[in-house]
């Protein structure tokens, strides 16, 4: 008999919030999709169809978005994460992983990102150089997440407790987490929400370059 811990053991980890709560929160999606006899691909358009669906809704909203439209936002926001989890957790459990469904998973991450980013730079009205920077670096997240397998590591590859902390700045549940709650209470602060994160991501982007660069000139 599958349980939720069976799930959860087979989580591909990730940044502390997402490891702690979102890949938690997929571990029971994953059971019930099991136990119901559900494709994780079905779970994998669920998790997309929720996030495009809340994204839109923020976008429509636009800056003059009300407290209960921003908080279906963060609520649709985390639950299409935890779907997100769930899709690989129940593909590997289940013996279903294979690369068609890795392909439509990668996918439908891209898909969801383009309307999240178009909701928070819709939201936060930022210049127009800005806001295409924020979308150019804020894929770097997915690249890099698909880039970050066999010889290809991750630029922070520890797991002590330090990194693991520095690492949510890139953790993609804690970001939506954090998005939610600015445009919920603090629509106002979203802009430098943006500038904080295209930060990060540009540093991230030319850090990994040049550890790249440094390991294939070896």
């Amino acid at each position: 008999m599958l349980r939720v811990a069976d799930f959860y053991a087979a989580n591909r980890g990730g940044g502390l919030y997402s490891e702690a709560v979102s890949q938690r929160l997929g571990a029971f999606v994953a059971l019930a999709g099991a136990r119901a006899g559900v494709k994780p691909t079905v779970i994998t358009l669920a998790s997309l169809a929720v996030g495009v669906a809340s994204s839109a809704g923020l976008t429509i909203a636009g800056h003059r978005v009300s407290p209960w439209v921003a908080l279906l936002v963060l609520l649709g926001w985390q639950i299409a994460y935890a779907f997100d989890c769930a899709d690989g957790q129940l593909a590997r459990v289940t013996g279903q992983a294979g690369p068609a469904g890795a392909r439509v998973d990668v996918l439908c991450d891209v898909a969801g990102h383009v309307a999240l980013v178009t909701a928070l730079v819709t939201v936060a009205r930022p210049p127009l150089w800005l806001g295409a920077l924020f979308a150019g670096s804020w894929m770097i997240n997915i690249i890099t997440s698909v880039l970050a397998t066999g010889e290809a590591p991750s630029l922070i590859a520890s797991r002590s407790g330090p990194a693991r902390v520095v690492k949510l700045l890139r953790d993609y549940g804690a970001l939506v987490l954090a998005a939610g709650l600015i445009v919920l209470f603090v629509p106002s602060w979203l802009i430098w929400y943006l500038i904080s994160l295209t930060v990060i991501n540009c540093a991230f982007l030319i850090a990994s370059i040049v550890q790249a660069a440094r390991r294939a000139l070896r």
